[in-house]
């Protein structure tokens, strides 16, 4: 009996078929824009100059996406927030300048000996602090609010390309810089978002502070005159044009020292993601490599890999060290150059204490307006290193929804069978992403309650036909039709058990609330795993507790409590002995007896619970298929004209009397 629930829950669905993250990010309005066109590269330039038009393009890429939060489909909350924190640092500007002048004031009345003046101005200076912290305070938590909800909106829209029609899967299969994809969606997409909205309240900070205090400069210091034997010499505005000679200096040290700083850092985040993803793979694998004694050989190879890793910490360490030098001498050299500019006016009385004071405190902080890139150039390249490698898998996102919307490699369509047909097959041929045909010019058709059983050799194709039956593996051509509103189930050969509880791990893919425990302990005595009922509500590492047989019971808990109307298993008794797949077989015969079966397997004894078997063979050009015979006899129905034919150009090879 099938599950009311289930059934409901799929009838909701706009696209049932679409994955849970597509689908709810779809309802947000929040998806990406079309991908843009494709860059056609100039032959004639050279590798170094295609390199950087590549870095050039990667950024652009980026922003294609990343500005789409401002959008009119973008996160509602973005102008707002934005305009809101614009209005927070012009504040903060104006404390700055309040400061600077209570500056002042309190060192003329200290030069003066005016005591009323400064205690008064010393009752001002708590409500300065308190005014300025409120405000910074206030910045900084709606700078990252709005580095937040960038980082969620531009996240959600990337996985949900990532997972939209198998992508995820088809970028193992297609050549292009998207390595690590989860790194990229985590820890890149992190500083990708965050340091740009540092960098812009950064540099309007820096202008609307430069601009403000380049005025006090200009109008406290005025013009210098330095004598030179009988010849004046007047400076006007000497301490702006010493500020910004002071800044030209150090940014341009810096960018001349760390001008390594970009390609430095974008290979150690390389390095680190391919480390991280060796420890990934050694803690999924544990099972396996313990088994086999492995651990020398996975130690040599984690050691080369953080060799990698920690050969390239120390060029950047080199880069740092460099730009620390100058930006370090410049704190430290900032705050005594104004002042001895200033001493000849303070010492002819033409500038008060205060004013220098002032002074002192205006370079300061045009200097460090000015040298921002000073201070943010390490910054700016990890930023650049990490928007380049999320604009990588965007661009290869990019690759595989255009094959989708192209004829240039052939798509294999999807549609709705005629007649009573459960599933069909029509001149499909699979083909990968180069080109180069799997499989070719297959015809099948399924009637409801057929159990057909796929054959072949090792590397005849059999599971990449399987995969273009489920919509993952796009390219080719022909059609893969099945009946309409019929269901699909796929059994795997290797289990996938989420992390969580036993109820998530038997209910995957749907919702873990569908079912109740009893429905779900059913389904697990049937399948021989009664002696884990207890342990539905518990949450445990499954993945690694469950054996391999296990793992494959508990895929056919899902088919029961699923209960479709297509099922396909790709190797799904591998793991099991010749009983136990048996009894799993009897099973889906007994509780399924409706649902129509699409099975590859090498056993001979699976021959027993299937009603026909089709047949692979790999050749030339791709595999064709030279067999589909019945195991078992069909009733009032002869097979299709194609098999026929099949047949007779089949019994030849196989030593079958010709007709």
């Amino acid at each position: 009996m099938k599950n009311d629930a289930l059934k409901s829950k799929q009838k909701d669905c706009a696209d049932p078929d679409a994955p849970k993250e597509v689908r709810q990010v779809e309802e947000q309005g929040d998806y990406d824009p079309p991908p843009p066109d494709i860059v056609e590269t100039d032959t004639e330039m050279t590798p170094e100059e295609l390199e950087h038009a590549r870095k050039k393009y990667l950024l652009r890429r980026f922003w294609i996406s990343a500005r789409g939060f401002w959008s009119r489909r973008g996160d509602t909350t973005a102008w707002p927030f934005s305009v809101g924190l614009l209005a927070l640092i012009c504040i903060n500007v104006g404390f700055q300048y309040g400061v600077n002048v209570w500056n002042r004031g309190l060192f003329d009345a200290i030069e003066q000996r005016n005591a009323p003046t400064v205690y008064y101005l010393g009752t001002l200076f708590p409500l300065l602090v308190i005014g300025s912290v409120g405000i910074v305070t206030s910045q900084v938590y709606v700078r990252m609010l709005i580095q937040r909800r960038w980082r969620s909106w531009l996240t959600k829209s990337t996985i949900a390309r990532w997972l939209a029609n198998g992508r995820y899967y088809q970028l193992n299969l297609i050549d292009g810089d998207h390595q690590n994809p989860e790194a990229r969606l985590s820890e890149d997409m992190r500083i990708a978002t965050e340091a740009p909205v540092d960098f812009v309240a950064g540099v309007i900070a820096a202008f609307l502070s430069a601009s403000t205090f380049i005025v006090v400069l200009w109008t406290i210091g005025g013009a210098l005159t330095i004598s030179l034997g009988n010849t004046d010499i007047t400076i006007p505005g000497f301490l702006v044009i010493a500020a910004v000679l002071y800044a030209i200096i150090t940014s341009t040290s810096i960018a001349i020292i760390g001008r390594q700083f970009v390609q430095v850092s974008e290979v150690k985040n390389q390095l680190e993601a391919e480390f991280r993803y060796t420890l990934t793979r050694v803690r999924e694998n544990g099972e396996s490599i313990a088994l086999l004694g492995g651990e020398e050989e996975e130690r040599s190879d984690l050691d080369k890999k953080f060799g990698a890793v920690r050969h390239q910490w120390r060029k950047l360490a080199n880069q740092y060290m460099r730009t620390t030098l100058v930006s370090h001498s410049s704190l430290l050299i900032a705050p005594i150059v104004p002042v001895l500019l200033c001493v000849p006016k303070f010492l002819d009385g033409s500038m008060s204490l205060g004013q220098v004071m002032q002074a002192a405190s205006a370079f300061t902080i045009v200097q460090g307006a000015f040298g921002w890139l000073v201070d943010n150039y390490p910054r700016l390249a990890d930023w650049n290193a990490c928007a380049r490698r999320v604009a990588s898998l965007m661009m290869s996102l990019d690759g595989l929804e255009r094959a989708e919307q192209s004829d240039t490699l052939g798509r294999i369509t999807r549609g709705d069978t005629e007649g009573d047909t459960m599933l069909s097959l029509h001149d499909v041929s699979v083909k990968l992403g180069d080109g180069t045909a799997v499989v070719r010019e297959t015809q099948v058709e399924v009637e409801p309650g057929e159990r057909v059983l796929i054959a072949g050799e090792s590397g005849s194709g059999k599971s990449t036909l399987v995969r273009a039956i489920a919509g993952l593996w796009p390219w080719g051509s022909g059609s893969v039709n099945f009946r309409a509103e019929s269901r699909l189930f796929m059994l795997p050969q290797k289990p996938y058990i989420p992390t969580g509880t036993l109820r998530r791990a038997v209910s995957y893919p749907q919702s873990s609330d569908i079912w109740t425990s009893e429905e779900i302990g059913a389904a697990l005595e049937k399948v021989g795993l009664g002696h884990l009922k207890d342990k539905i509500e518990d949450e445990a590492p499954w993945d690694q507790t469950l054996s391999g047989g296990e793992k494959q019971r508990l895929t056919f808990a899902r088919l029961l409590l699923n209960d479709p109307d297509i099922i396909v298993m790709d190797e799904a008794t591998a793991a099991l002995d010749d009983k136990s797949q048996g009894r799993m077989m009897e099973i889906v015969s007994e509780e399924l007896p409706m649902a129509t079966i699409l099975s590859v397997a090498h056993r001979a004894e699976l021959e027993a619970f299937h009603s026909r078997k089709i047949t692979l063979e790999r050749r030339d050009g791709g595999a064709r298929l030279v067999s589909d015979i019945d195991l078992l006899p069909v009733k009032g129905k002869s097979r299709s004209l194609l098999q026929r034919v099949v047949k007779r150009t089949a019994w030849p090879r196989m030593g079958a009397p010709k007709k």
